[in-house]
């Protein structure tokens, strides 16, 4: 849909540059310049056209142009100048690219007509633009999380962390709310404890470990489920609701929450890793994929309280028997009929 807009927009600017009326087309001459060939993902490029003709003759743009692995986000005419008795007619694209590498915007043609439709065809350059990621060398190791940016303080911007402050105590008192619930109530009643959150992180990424889901070049589903493993984990362990946040939010959740320094640095890591997947279309191989799961099991081990032991470390008994078995008898007689309540 976006790039069918984007044609007809790029149709309607080169019409509006082509209203010129019939001359000769004789000596025309074409000149084209881009502001950058070094971007990000999602930069924006100036991509600059500019015909030197015959005052009387028109100049004919293509319809729509397929730039591909560029796409069109806007395009606007020059207003043309007079220089004697020629015309220097125009037009800006700008161009994006969402891929990453050494890529090139491709030669399109454009006519210049004079009286008599005598024609005259000019094309335009090959430009080459390497595209690199967003904040991430990935020549080398990942860098460490760079810090919030700064931004001039408002009325705005107060009111809007007051009411995320608040809806985090909120939520806090919610959670506390539903814990107190689950305790014991009435004598004899029977409550299910809940699972310790690194239990069920830990499992969930054993599952997606054991999927098919590398074998099947799904990259991209990998990676997403990794990530909200990791954010349900840290929504259960330091109630900062990160399913439903950024990556920058979730860091700034965890400092208020007085999360360990480590545990913060190494998720955002973490998450940044996961978003160039999911955002920037980065395709890491197998092994760098596993990497990034170790890598969230490791910040999940290692953050676990010191009064919860790790799942591999209980003795498997442990996990079958009730908790108070200690205190049952060595030896007990056989229930008789009708003796269970």
């Amino acid at each position: 849909m976006r790039r069918v807009g984007t044609e007809r927009l790029v149709a309607a600017v080169f019409l509006v540059v082509a209203a010129s009326g019939p001359a000769s087309a004789q000596d025309a001459r074409l000149t084209n310049s881009v502001d950058t060939t070094l971007v990000t993902v999602g930069d924006r490029i100036r991509l600059t056209i500019t015909v030197d003709h015959a005052a009387g003759a028109r100049v004919v743009w293509p319809d729509s142009r397929d730039l591909s692995p560029f796409e069109v986000l806007a395009a606007e005419s020059l207003p043309p100048a007079t220089d004697g008795p020629r015309i220097r007619s125009g037009a800006v694209l700008t161009l994006a690219a969402f891929e990453l590498g050494d890529l090139e915007i491709p030669s399109f043609e454009i006519q210049v007509v004079g009286p008599g439709e005598a024609s005259e065809t000019l094309a335009t350059d090959r430009f080459g633009i390497e595209v690199v990621s967003v904040g991430v060398d990935e020549g080398g190791d990942i860098r460490g999380i760079r810090g919030p940016m700064r931004m001039p303080v408002s009325v705005i911007t107060v009111s809007v962390w007051l009411i995320l402050a608040v809806a985090i105590v909120v939520l806090a008192a919610w959670l506390y709310r539903r814990r107190k619930r689950r305790a014991p109530g009435e004598a004899g009643s029977e409550t299910v404890p809940p699972r310790p959150p690194h239990e069920v992180a830990l499992e969930a990424l054993d599952r997606i470990e054991a999927s098919p889901l590398l074998q099947q070049q799904r990259v991209k589903d990998y990676h997403i489920e990794v990530s909200e493993v990791l954010r349900a984990y840290v929504e259960a362990r330091f109630f900062v609701p990160a399913l439903e946040m950024t990556t920058r939010e979730v860091m700034e959740g965890l400092h208020r929450a007085g999360a360990p320094g480590d545990f913060t640095d190494g998720l955002g890591r973490f998450l940044d890793t996961c978003d160039m997947v999911k955002f920037a279309k980065a395709r890491p191989d197998g092994d760098a994929s596993r990497a990034v799961l170790a890598l969230g099991r490791s910040l999940v081990e290692d953050s676990i309280p010191a009064s919860e032991p790790a799942a591999q470390d209980r003795p498997p008994e442990a996990e079958n028997q009730p908790s108070d078995a200690a205190n049952q008898p060595t030896a007990s007689p056989p229930p008789t009929a009708g003796g269970v309540s």
